[in-house]
């Protein structure tokens, strides 16, 4: 586990999606390489994102 929490491995991996099966959709942003590492809130209520490179 990485002691810098805004460090990223070469094997993590971040995903984004809009569940819009929820009551009202939610945007959830998710790192699939592990386990219970995600979060989510209302879709109207995130924020806009840039690019990170």
């Amino acid at each position: 586990m990485a002691t810098n929490p805004h460090a990223m491995a070469s094997d993590d991996t971040i995903v984004g999606s809009i569940d819009s099966t929820a009551p009202s959709d939610e945007y959830v942003i998710a790192d699939i390489s592990a386990d219970g590492a995600w979060l989510s809130m209302q879709a109207d209520d995130a924020p806009t994102l840039s690019a990170w490179r």
